[in-house]
């Protein structure tokens, strides 16, 4: 929903830092890397109770992950395979926290293992809606928004960290959240596969 809606108001500043990359030439697929190798970072911080700088990095990854494409986009430099890397980095910083999560809090292995699979069922219907939108004539990657996008999870990844004494409900909270966000884009996937087969 804040990738979707809030975007705009910190495009300014990813812009700007996107202009200073490349005046550095450096390649999106290289901050992509540098934003993979942060988060990854961040989960390890997470595990050895370093909660603040590990969320701060969190955040760092995410923003980092927002200027590559900002930079693919200014340096007409977009790929799939840069495509492939970005999405496929994400979910592995996201399992990377909910691993490290997981070996702290061992108590709580079946709520981050529901949690895992609320991701893995909304992020197949994003990606399958995607590719299929593609083939179907929709310009380029059709980005399907919801209740729970990505600056959701990192505002619930924090709140897992930092609040620990009440991380499985904050966990079971946020896996509703991508359940009900799986089941709206499911829904609009189904309007938008029946509008084109009406065409």
């Amino acid at each position: 929903m804040l990738d979707t809606h809030a975007r705009k108001y910190v495009d300014p500043i990813i812009d700007k830092t996107s202009k200073g990359f490349l005046t550095l030439n450096m390649t999106p697929n290289q901050v992509t890397i540098l934003a993979f190798i942060t988060g990854v970072i961040a989960s390890v911080l997470v595990y050895f109770d370093y909660n603040i700088v590990a969320c701060l990095l969190l955040w760092l990854s995410g923003f980092l992950d927002a200027v590559d494409g900002a930079m693919a986009r200014k340096s007409n430099n977009s790929t799939p395979w840069g495509t492939l890397l970005d999405i496929t980095f994400d979910r592995i910083v996201e399992i990377f926290i909910i691993i490290s999560l997981a070996l702290k809090f061992n108590q709580l292995i079946f709520n981050y293992l529901i949690l895992t699979c609320c991701i893995i069922f909304s992020m197949t219907i994003f990606l399958t809606v995607g590719a299929l939108s593609e083939k179907n004539g929709i310009k380029s990657f059709y980005y399907q928004a919801g209740v729970a996008e990505r600056t959701e999870g990192f505002i619930f990844f924090t709140f897992m960290i930092l609040i620990p004494n009440n991380t499985g409900l904050i966990t079971n909270i946020f896996s509703l959240l991508i359940f009900i966000t799986a089941i709206q884009r499911m829904m609009e996937a189904k309007k938008i596969f029946e509008n084109k087969s009406s065409l």
